[in-house]
Parts: structure tokens; sequence; C-alpha cells
């Protein structure tokens, strides 16, 4: 008979297995490709999407079969939509704050615990990572640059008050006494299913200072990554000698054009994914298979 921990323990590794895509074990030539790759570079920079944290259990939106696009008919939260609509602000904020406990405990994999040790080998100089889930800071890793924002922050539309999003957290179950943490499936965002009369009785937070609209300091689909953030990856990118690209498909082009500089300043780019990526046609190594598969031992071997 299974007790609660067991139980406990299967279900966390399910969720972990539950988002990868199928993929090939990695053999013997990747690892000697990828060791070769790292051992000849000592300034490299390492850019991290989605598929890196799938392996702990939080889904990507375009992986086949697994990913969001392809589990629900779901949709990422449009930029233009929030700033306007209030019924689109009180329908994602009472899913993130139903989803949150289970987002925010989320920890890092092997993947990002090997980043954080080929930085303190003094390998890796910098990380910029697309995801909003912090995993990278669990992990110990420095010198990070989230280029899609954080989803542990919060903002005001208007003026400068600016909030954790665990304190955030405790406001919002003051306010919502009502709700219950019944979710389903965590999204990248950190969002969950909700039925409409749970939705339109959230109170939606407003900022204590000025009493306008919060959002979390994420760049939603449609928004523009701030030109100060984009001018700091391009002075990363320029003092590094090597991108190694994990777990990403480089479909959104605020990612790709990272690409596109390294390769116009002739750095070698090395992209270690499950599946297809943008920039398959202009690197200069690729192998697909899982990042927490193969780092650990490249981690090993230096």
């Amino acid at each position: 008979m299974l007790n609660r921990s067991t139980v406990f323990n299967f279900k966390i590794f399910y969720r972990q297995i539950a988002y990868v895509p199928k993929h090939k074990p990695p053999d013997h030539r990747d690892v000697e490709i990828l060791k070769d790759f790292l051992a000849k570079h000592e300034k490299v920079l390492v850019l991290t999407g989605a598929g890196i944290s799938t392996e702990s259990g939080i889904p990507d939106y375009r992986s086949e079969e697994v990913g969001l696009y392809a589990r629900s008919n779901h949709k990422p939260i449009q930029y233009q939509e929030f700033i306007k609509y209030p019924k689109v602000r009180q329908r994602y904020w009472a899913r993130n704050f139903v989803g949150w406990p289970r987002f925010s405990s989320i920890q890092p994999n092997a993947t990002h615990r090997s980043i954080t040790q080929l930085q303190k080998k003094g390998k890796v100089t910098s990380i910029i990572t697309q995801n909003v889930d912090r995993l990278h800071h669990k992990a110990g890793s420095t010198n990070i640059i989230e280029l899609h924002g954080s989803g542990y922050i919060v903002k005001c539309l208007k003026c400068p008050y600016e909030v954790s999003r665990t304190e955030l957290q405790e406001v919002l179950m003051r306010n919502n006494p009502h709700m219950e943490s019944n979710f389903g499936m965590v999204r990248p965002d950190g969002d969950v299913d909700l039925t409409k009369e749970q939705e339109s009785s959230f109170r939606t937070p407003l900022c204590p200072k000025c009493e306008s609209p919060l959002k979390p300091d994420i760049i939603f689909f449609g928004d523009n990554v701030p030109k100060a953030r984009v001018e700091q990856v391009r002075s990363q990118v320029s003092a590094c000698d090597a991108i190694f690209a994990l777990g990403t498909s480089l479909t959104v082009y605020s990612s790709y054009r990272i690409i596109l500089q390294a390769k116009e300043e002739n750095k070698i780019v090395a992209i270690l994914n499950i599946g297809p990526t943008r920039a398959d046609d202009i690197i200069d190594i690729k192998v697909s298979t899982k990042c927490g598969d193969i780092l650990p031992e490249l981690c090993n071997a230096l």
C-alpha cells in the first residue's frame, strides 16, 4: 500500500516529466561535441528558455504534444488587453492568485544547478533567461538578465510603486478569503483554470499609493522589452566569446536577435534543445536532447 509521502513524491515526479517533449537520449558524440565547445571558450553567455523549466514541472507553450498550445485552447495574456480591460485584469489576477503557491514552490532542476556550477568554475560569465520563474536565482546563479521580466515583482501601471509578489499574495488572501486553492494545470506564467464565478468575485489588486492597476513585471505578449534591458543584453553578448542556448526554440524575436547579434560579431553559437529552433540554419552546433540529461556530465568533465 502506498503511503502519503510516496504518493506525493510520485506526483512531483509526474509533473517533472509530463511537460518534457519526446526526445532521444544523448549519444557519446553529442557529449564530446559540447565538451569541446565549452573547453575552447572561457566567456560563455548562457541563454535559456522555457525548455529548461519543463524539467521542474512548468509547461512551456509550444512543445509538440505536451506544450500548452497542444494541451488546451489557452492563449497567453495580451499586454493591450490587460492594460485596457478591468475584466481581463480581474481574470488574470484571480487565476494567478490561486496558482501562485504551487508556482512559487517549484524548485530548480539539474540544468539550473549545472549552469550554476559552470558559472562557479568561471566558464559562464552571464545568463540571459526568457523565463519569469526565478529558478536560476534559486539555484544560486548570479549576473542574470531576466529578458522578459519576473513573476516575483509587481509594479503599478501609473506610479513608481512596486511590491514583491510574495507580499502581494498576503494582501490578496486578506481581500479574497472566499477563494479556494482548487487549481489544475500550472502555466508558464503561474496561471491556472478557474470557474467564471470564481473569477468574477475576485477583488483585483490596486496600487496602495494611487489606486491604479497593478501588473506583474513580466513582458506580456504584444509588449516590448525595455530599451535599457536590450542594451544591457547587447553589451553582454559583445563581452562574451560564445553563446550556449538551452531549452529555447528562439521563436520570440527578443531571443532570436541575441543569436543574430552573436553571428554578426562572429561568435560561436551552440544550441541544446529538444526539437527545431528558429536559428538552426545559422548556428554552429546543434544538439537535440533533454538539457538535464547532458549538462551534469559536461560540468563534471570540466
